[in-house]
Formats: C-alpha cells, structure tokens, sequence
C-alpha cells in the first residue's frame, strides 16, 4: 500500500542526507521565497539555497520549482513536507518533555476566515497569541471567500459549514448570531421600520449576488421575501462601514456591533443564527504549531461566547441550521 508513506528505497535515499536540511527545506515551503526563508533562519539567501539543492541531491528529487516570482513545492516537495512536519513536531514533543515547549513552538501558521470574523474577531486578538508564542509567525487572510487547505492556501480555516469531501477534520466552533442595524444618525431621520415589510422603502447594504461565496449568506429572504441590496459590496467590514456612515440597513453579526455605539438595532425581534467551523487538513492536525494555533481559537472563541451569542429574543427568531 502505497499512499503517503516511504517506500524502502526513499528511506534509504533519506538516510543519505543531512537531517537539518530539513529545517531550510520547511523554512522555504513556508515562505515560498528564498530570502524570506533566510531572514527568518538568521540565515543569508545562499545557505539556503545551498542546503535545499544538497537535499535535492541526497534524495535524488526535485523539491521546488524555482520561479521568479517565488519557490513552489513539486508533488515531491508535498509528500516531503508531511513527513518533515511530522519530524518537527516530534522534536517539539521532546522539548516538551524537558520544558519549555512554549517557547519551542516556531514556524509559521496561516489562517484564513470570512473577513468580519477575521477582522472583528481574531485580529485584535493576536496580542495575546504573540505574547503567548513569540516564536511562531502568525498569518492572518481575512478575506470574502473559503481558502482551500489541499492547495496549502491556509493551515486552518474557519467556514460557514463543514466540508463534504477531502482529508479534513472539521469541529463546531460556534453558532453565532446576526441581526438589522442601522446608524443612529440615519434612524433619527428616516421613516419608522416596524415591520420587515418597511424596509422595502429603506436603502440595504448588503453582498453583490454572484460575489456571495457560501450560501449561509444569502439571507435577506429570510427577513422579508424579495429583499435586495442597493449599496452592495463582497466584504462584510465594507458593509458595516458603508452602515456606520449612513448608507441605510444591513445584516451584521453581534460580534462585529457590540462595541459600536453608533449602531442601533432595527427590528430587533429578528435574528439570524450561523455557524462557524473550524478546519484542518488531517495531515497537519497534529503538528505542534497547528494543534497550538487550534487551541488557542478555540479558547477565545468560547471565553468570548457572550459577544456570538447574546440573549436572543427566541419566540419571533429566524433561524437556520448549517444543513438546511
């Protein structure tokens, strides 16, 4: 059985080389750029460049595709990765055991999430994570769209539902809840909403239709069948700005209003429920600076439950699970 594991004759190729070749070999992976690799190995660009064709040579194999704009990983350069990562937390797993595994934890983890969480959310707390890990690079892609794991555009990522097919280990981060808001300054001068169908005569901020990239966003019909959006933007931080400067009424998440006074809930009776998940690429749930980064989300999202999930009002909610 073939798969992911060594066949006799790789092994004896990775007898043949320098096993701290693979500390530059990880460094370039990640950074996909030699002297970005070197900066961060304390190293200058052509040591590593050096110790990557060494290990290209021990193991007879080409690693890398060297182009201008950067090195990318060959479909040896893949499988490599796995088993180097794994040789990494190993030795991360043997710090532990003398202390001080804290503060072994290096390299760089990337995340990616929907922008408001990313955003609103985990950027303002990546202090604590910093102060927590100061060896370990963090990557934050806070953007309008899922990144693929398999494709190595991310570690971890945080979705709006679990994935249906491919080596993922997904887990429930938290249901969260979203609602109307609108400026105070807008309400004051606008008709009266106390209905959903009033809002028919207010301008909404919301996505562009073919620009949403998962369904759990297409909600407007939910409220008031037939709702659009005139101001229309494929980043919900855009959105709430569009709202903060009196654009009209828009969808947001709790988490993203609770600290803006200068929004006021609109028909607060309605609310939405969704789910964030969190994901990994079964390859690397294990490895000690994923594992740590997964942790450490997980922790503020649950200390910080209050802020996704405040008291609803459950008797005229709108909700919908992630598999409807």
């Amino acid at each position: 059985m073939q798969d992911r594991r060594w066949t006799k004759v790789e092994e004896t190729r990775m007898s043949r080389f320098d096993w701290d070749d693979l500390r530059f070999f990880l460094a370039v992976a990640r950074a996909g750029r030699l002297t970005v690799a070197a900066r961060r190995l304390g190293a200058d660009h052509a040591t590593v460049s050096r110790r990557i064709t060494s290990l290209e040579t021990a193991l007879k194999a080409t690693l890398f595709e060297r182009r201008p704009q950067g090195y990318t990983l060959t479909g040896h350069g893949e499988r490599l990765v796995i088993a180097a990562e794994a040789i990494e937390s190993a030795a991360l797993a043997a710090s532990s055991d003398i202390g001080g595994a804290d503060l072994a934890l290096s390299g760089t983890v990337r995340v990616g999430a929907p922008d408001g969480f990313g955003t609103s959310f985990l950027a303002p707390r990546t202090v604590k994570l910093a102060e927590t890990y100061p060896e370990l690079e963090f990557q934050l892609v806070a953007m309008p769209r899922l990144l693929s794991l398999s494709k190595r555009e991310a570690d971890i990522a945080i979705s709006l539902s679990p994935p249906k097919e491919g080596k993922i280990v997904a887990r429930k981060l938290t249901d969260y809840r979203l609602g109307l808001y609108a400026s105070r300054a807008y309400l004051e001068a606008a008709e009266p909403i106390r209905a959903p169908d009033d809002l028919f005569s207010h301008p909404l901020v919301g996505y562009i239709d073919d620009l949403i990239f998962m369904p759990e966003l297409d909600y407007l019909d939910e409220i008031a069948k037939g709702l659009r959006p005139r101001l229309q933007s494929s980043s919900l931080v855009a959105q709430m700005e569009a709202t903060l400067a009196g654009a009209g009424v828009c969808v947001l998440p709790h988490f993203m209003t609770a600290r803006r006074a200068e929004l006021a809930p609109v028909l607060p009776h309605i609310q939405l429920t969704r789910t964030f998940w969190l994901i990994v690429h079964a390859e690397l749930k294990d490895v000690a600076r994923v594992r740590a980064m997964v942790d450490f989300l997980v922790r503020e999202v649950k200390a910080a439950r209050g802020l996704f999930l405040p008291e609803a009002v459950p008797l005229a909610s709108v909700e919908r699970s992630p598999a409807a």
